[in-house]
């Protein structure tokens, strides 16, 4: 017997590399939702005839938090400096125009999404904000795909195949979000509410990478490390799947019945390995001892 020490690089690509301007961009989300916030707690929520400020407020955190967590795994994405040049620039100009359609519209009482009996201009707005939003769909899709290349994977292997099953969830929030457009709002039939499926699908996006980067940092055997990042992979997918379901039927997430009894064990099993890494997690220094036979 004899062991063999594991060599993995985690510095030569790293967290948020070369993308200042995607992670300023996604603080000022922050800043916007903490306007927003402010003006909720001295002025209320609602703007007649159709503003309401606290919509704002959370779609400015989200996207920041959306932005900031996009900027971290870019570095990942083994994509060429001029193809993410244009993701980025691109994704800044499109988040700057959601922002401003967002906040302003809201404060001015008017719905951004929805336009109803508004000015030309209102409707000019929530046209191209529709536009946009495909737009941020089209080239999310495209930096999502480069994950998926063997170029990626040779960077990071265990981090990008948890990246990898996040993509897969954001496509599913996307879908949430057309949804939504479609179907003219959040609510189907009696009590389903699809903004659920929309913001967790979107949160994998912090939970499963995290889940691999702890991996990385573990001392177990190659093979444990790995099963456990498809196992809160497919886990985090398969609660998404059961809380689309329940509220396709129409049907309350916060409610005891099957499917969102389903959902909830899957997302505990993703806090359980999160938890357990951390009780595993030494110290920050990667060193993984693998007994193999002579």
């Amino acid at each position: 017997m004899k062991a063999e020490i594991g060599k993995r690089n985690h510095s030569s690509t790293a967290f948020f590399e070369g993308e200042k301007w995607l992670v300023i961009t996604g603080l000022l989300g922050f800043c916007l939702a903490a306007v927003c916030g402010v003006w909720v707690m001295m002025h209320g929520a609602q703007v007649l005839p159709k503003g309401d400020v606290l919509k704002a407020f959370s779609f400015n955190a989200a996207l920041g938090m959306f932005l900031l967590s996009t900027a971290a795994i870019m570095p990942l994405s083994a994509l060429g400096s001029n193809s993410r040049a244009v993701f980025r620039w691109t994704y800044i100009t499109l988040a700057l125009y959601s922002y401003a359609a967002e906040t302003v519209q809201n404060f001015r009482g008017v719905d951004p999404r929805f336009v109803k009996g508004g000015t030309p201009f209102d409707i000019w707005v929530g046209s191209i904000f529709t536009f946009v939003a495909l737009l941020l769909v089209l080239f999310y899709l495209f930096a999502a795909i480069s994950f998926f290349r063997r170029r990626a994977y040779q960077l990071r292997p265990e981090l990008v195949v948890g990246i990898r099953y996040a993509m897969l969830a954001v496509i599913l929030s996307f879908a949430a979000g057309i949804w939504i457009s479609f179907n003219a709002g959040r609510y189907v039939g009696m009590h389903g509410n699809i903004i659920w499926l929309h913001g967790l699908g979107f949160h994998a996006l912090q939970v499963v990478p995290l889940i691999a980067w702890l991996c990385e940092r573990t001392r177990q055997l190659t093979a444990v490390r790995k099963r456990l990042i498809h196992v809160t992979g497919i886990a985090y997918l398969m609660g998404l799947l059961a809380v689309g379901w329940q509220t396709y039927l129409g049907l309350p997430v916060l409610t005891l019945s099957v499917l969102p009894i389903l959902a909830s064990i899957c997302f505990l099993v993703t806090v359980a390995a999160g938890i357990w890494l951390l009780w595993q997690w030494k110290d920050r220094t990667p060193i993984i001892l693998e007994q193999t036979n002579d």
